[in-house]
């Protein structure tokens, strides 16, 4: 790999030379799959761009430099949602038995949790945005204001020319663009979180997925001025060691009343509401913090006093433990 003096962790400046190298540094940006050319020799694998710090969103251009197929199966899982847009070049999805292609003018997303097989061409130079699949499923669940049922799926094909979804990828090379001239005012996770949070919005709502007609239905709903109430006390005092009568006197409306309207708008009681805040706002301090303090600091600075109960409700809701995440995450920084 390549780096430039003075490029910050969020910097990727990446070149392989083989298929294996190639293989190993997208299975840590995008998850498990295979890698398949009929030329290991001509492998030249070239990816920079940015990994934005809140949500680790990943935007950047890659290229193999030769025909390569890229598989993932039932016993692969991807744990991100990969779209990418060729800048010259063509590549083809086999999904479902339909081949899906791709060029200047269609983007694609591979979801991850299908199985599937994209056939790059090696004159293919495109642009690669990933993003978690926590963060996606996290920025649905609060625009639904609820809990997921069954996991977000996008229609695989984007038009990159017309429509909405060419809005999305205007606004993703826009971004893009800007990092290539100077990384400094995205390095500032108060402007970075609202850029991603932006995007991934974005993308659910100008991309067909099986979600797509309950947020139109929900479009304008707004939530009412005392569960408002409760929501900014909470957020303000997450730290602080808060009881139910604190939010019910925040809100001004009976304990009855705020339990049946969390309910219908989050599918949550105040208290699990307040405790997931708490466990996403641990999971941020994490992949944020460069200090590496311990773990257990950060989660006790969140009110968590029960440490195994903690680790155990972290991992009901992400998916992998305090301790994988941060794992993970120095794993990027070390390789990038």
């Amino acid at each position: 790999m390549n780096r430039k003096p003075g490029v910050q962790s969020g910097d990727i400046r990446v070149d392989r030379y083989d298929l294996a190298g190639a293989r190993a540094w997208m299975s840590a940006i995008c998850g498990p799959h295979l890698l398949k050319t009929s030329n290991p020799e001509r492998i030249h694998f070239h990816h920079t761009g940015n990994v934005l710090k809140s949500m680790s969103t990943t935007l950047g251009v890659i290229e193999y430099g030769t025909d390569v197929t890229i598989s993932v199966e039932d016993v692969e899982h991807l744990n991100c949602y990969s779209l990418s847009l060729p800048v010259v070049g063509e590549q083809e999805l086999l999904l479902g038995g339909n081949r899906l292609r791709s060029d200047v003018e269609h983007g694609l997303i591979l979801s991850p949790e299908d199985s599937q097989e994209l056939t790059i061409a090696g004159n293919c130079r495109k642009v690669q945005v990933a993003i978690t699949q926590t963060a996606m499923r996290q920025t649905l669940e609060d625009m639904l204001q609820r809990p997921l049922q069954i996991p977000l799926r996008f229609e695989s094909v984007m038009d990159a020319v017309n429509g909405t979804s060419a809005s999305w990828w205007r606004l993703a090379r826009y971004h893009l663009g800007e990092l290539e001239n100077s990384h400094e005012l995205y390095d500032q996770t108060l402007f970075s979180r609202d850029i991603e949070s932006a995007l991934i919005k974005g993308l659910i709502l100008a991309q067909p997925n099986n979600y797509s007609e309950e947020l139109r239905q929900l479009m304008g709903v707004k939530l009412p001025s005392y569960l408002l109430r409760a929501k900014a006390f909470m957020h303000a005092n997450a730290r602080e060691d808060l009881h139910l009568e604190d939010i019910e006197r925040a809100s001004g409306v009976s304990r009855f009343k705020l339990f049946e309207e969390f309910r219908k708008y989050f599918a949550l009681s105040p208290m699990a509401y307040l405790k997931k805040y708490r466990l996403t706002a641990v999971r941020q301090e994490i992949l944020e913090d460069r200090s590496a303090r311990n773990i257990s600091v950060i989660a006790m600075g969140w009110g968590f006093t029960h440490l195994g109960r903690f680790a155990s409700e972290y991992r009901k809701l992400f998916g992998e433990t305090p301790s994988m995440t941060l794992q993970r995450n120095e794993a990027r920084r070390m390789q990038s």
